[in-house]
């Protein structure tokens, strides 16, 4: 059975840091590339980064770039997301996805960052 279970959201001051993690099961993780992508309240499901199986390249939103890093640990069979320098626009659900020839999805995380 395919799971990808998000953690790490919830409420953060603009300016602050999070670190969302993304554990998966069920398939082969360290042959997927993971990404991270974000739906805001009355928007659609939008892109924020992706990494590729082993690691070495990663790819990012203009919108994220500089304040996110994603990251992976294949003995772990986890990917993460490091989100500093919040911003309001940052609040969404954030969901975890794992790519090659099949496609998964996690349950998503929400993240709110208010004052």
């Amino acid at each position: 059975q395919v799971q990808l279970v998000e953690s790490g959201g919830g409420l953060v001051q603009p300016g602050g840091s999070l670190r969302l993690s993304c554990v998966a099961s069920g398939f082969t993780f360290r042959t997927y590339a993971m990404s991270w992508y974000r739906q805001a309240p009355g928007k659609e499901r939008e892109f924020v980064a992706a990494i590729t199986s082993g690691g070495g390249t990663t790819n990012y939103a203009d919108s994220v770039k500089g304040r996110f890093t994603i990251s992976r640990d294949n003995a772990k069979n986890t990917v993460y997301l490091q989100m500093n320098s919040l911003e309001p626009e940052d609040t969404a659900v954030y969901y975890c996805n794992g790519k090659r020839y099949l496609e998964f999805w996690g349950q998503g995380t929400l993240v709110t960052v208010s004052s």
